[in-house]
């Protein structure tokens, strides 16, 4: 028999891998001789660094780049194993660089952070030698529309004065721009695919646009998103072209639209990224049942999120899938006709606190409850 345990991180509470692992075991008390498959996975957010750089036998790398407030920051990324047909690959978290857990609470206003830091990752991939780039662009705090990222790899922004702005873009320095000037953009990009694992289809701005939908998420108030929004549409008339409207330009602050202006990037489903470079599709081949999870099921899951993505992949080959979840939201009914075959929650009648302390035990004891029931 063979079980394929492929979770989502459980937002702020346990790991991918540490996830799958918790599977495992409860899957060991019940079925000891069962071939497991630990095939931890990740949406483009939080995890898809070490679901990709782990599944590849890659390595990691490190270095110090500039942070959301313009104070350095350690920030890990990687480098893939091997892989057919596919040049030397790096993955970037932009979170590393420009995540909303790098901003003290009290101090949480995307009109003052810059994704300077995720252009600084990219330079370090070239230097590296990659000439493809995975980026995974969830979990900002930035509303920048990628000109932090863009100026860090060479694009020069002119203010009203005629002077080159010196400090790393932010969301609200957008409105004082006057020109930007592409000419000294490090050419290694006109030879390096770059492709962001994106799982929104926000456009740049407007009432589904960053400023609007994500801001406040972020810290912004309503008269912050206001001047956001006006900045970003402002940005995207001298950046020139139709890329704000592209979905997924408003992801991460508008980094989405800077990938695809500045950089040329594609922009792709997270989970079906990852899970194509994982190898998903291969290793559940032969599986009898197939545990997925993450912190919260709800509506929203529909969109491309993690249990859905790999329920799809593993309907696809006959395969059952459950989710464990921490929470259930509203529409979460609504998975089971979109795939999923069952989902349980983790810790019912504990509160939200208890079951985030508690998971990795919480998912090995409902790990076994569902084994049992599921009679494998």
């Amino acid at each position: 028999m063979k079980i394929i345990c492929a979770p989502d991180s459980f937002k702020e509470s346990i790991s991918a891998f540490d996830a799958a692992c918790a599977m495992e075991k409860g899957i060991r008390q019940v079925c000891p001789d069962a071939h497991v498959e630990v095939c931890p996975i990740a949406d483009g957010g939080e995890g898809t660094l070490q679901a990709m750089v782990q599944a590849t036998s890659g390595m990691y790398r490190q270095c110090a780049v500039t942070g959301p407030l313009g104070k350095p920051v350690t920030a890990m990324w990687g480098l893939l194993g091997e892989q057919e047909n596919q040049p030397l690959t790096a993955v970037i978290e932009m979170a590393q660089a420009a995540g909303l857990h790098l901003v003290p609470s009290e101090l949480r206003d995307p009109s003052n952070t810059t994704t300077y830091g995720v252009g600084q990752l990219i330079r370090e991939a070239f230097c590296a030698g990659a000439h493809r780039i995975v980026m995974g662009i969830g979990g900002s705090c930035t509303n920048d529309g990628g000109a932090g990222m863009a100026q860090a790899l060479g694009v020069q922004f002119v203010d009203r004065t005629k002077s080159i702005i010196t400090k790393p873009m932010t969301g609200l320095m957008l409105a004082s721009v006057d020109m930007i000037d592409k000419t000294h953009l490090d050419p290694r990009i006109e030879w390096t695919q770059i492709i962001a694992a994106c799982d929104v289809n926000n456009p740049l701005t407007g009432a589904l646009g960053a400023s609007v939908v994500y801001g406040p998420q972020k810290g912004a108030s309503p008269a912050a998103v206001e001047l956001l929004d006006e900045a970003l549409v402002y940005f995207a008339e001298l950046v020139g072209g139709d890329d704000a409207m592209q979905p997924g330009a408003g992801a991460a602050g508008g980094l989405g639209f800077g990938l695809l202006a500045f950089l040329d990037a594609k922009l792709q489903r997270g989970i079906d990224l990852v899970l194509d470079t994982i190898g998903f599709d291969q290793r559940a081949m032969g599986a009898t049942l197939c545990l997925t999870g993450e912190g919260k099921l709800d509506g929203q899951s529909l969109s491309g999120k993690a249990c859905l993505g790999v329920a799809k992949r593993a309907n696809m080959q006959g395969i059952r899938t459950i989710a464990l979840v921490g929470a259930l939201g509203e529409g979460a009914a609504r998975t089971l006709d979109a795939g999923l075959g069952a989902y349980h929650v983790i810790g019912p009648g504990l509160s939200t606190k208890e079951s985030m302390c508690q998971a990795e035990k919480l998912i090995e004891e409902t790990t076994v409850k569902i084994l049992q029931a599921e009679r494998v």
